[in-house]
C-alpha cells in the first residue's frame, strides 16, 4: 500500500495541473496522514489550518491544508517545511492572515494547487 502511496504522491508531486488532481492530493493526505487543526473565526483572512505528517518509505512530508474565509468550502493544499506547523500555531492567534502569509503561502509552488493572490 505504501508503494502504491509513493508512486501515486511522487506522479502527483510532479505534474499537477488540474484542481482534480488536487483534490486527489488532499484526499490522500487526510487518509494517509494525522492532523491538526487550527480555527480563526474571527479572522477575515484565513478560517482554518490542518498540518498533516504523512510518513512514506520512511520519509515524513508536511502539509498544511486551508480553508480562507471568504470561501470556508473550499480546501487548498500546500506541501510545508517541517517547522512550519510550530511557526504558524505560534503566532496564528494575534493574526492568522499574516501567520499564513509569513509561514505558509511560500510554499504555494510545491504542489501548484493554491490559489493565486494578485
Amino acid at each position: 500500500m505504501k508503494k502504491i502511496l509513493l508512486i501515486v504522491l511522487t506522479y502527483v508531486f510532479t505534474s499537477i495541473q488540474a484542481q482534480s488532481s488536487c483534490n486527489e492530493i488532499i484526499e490522500t493526505v487526510k487518509l494517509e496522514g494525522y492532523g491538526s487543526t487550527f480555527f480563526s473565526p474571527s479572522s477575515e483572512a484565513v478560517s482554518q489550518v490542518t498540518f498533516y505528517n504523512v510518513n512514506i518509505e520512511y520519509k515524513t512530508y508536511y502539509f498544511a491544508i486551508v480553508k480562507f474565509s471568504s470561501s470556508f468550502s473550499k480546501e487548498y493544499i500546500y506541501q510545508v517545511g517541517s517547522n512550519t506547523k510550530m511557526n504558524y500555531s505560534m503566532n496564528y492567534l494575534t493574526s492568522a492572515g499574516k501567520s499564513f502569509w509569513k509561514f505558509i503561502a511560500s510554499y504555494n509552488e510545491n504542489l501548484k494547487c493554491a490559489p493565486e493572490f494578485d
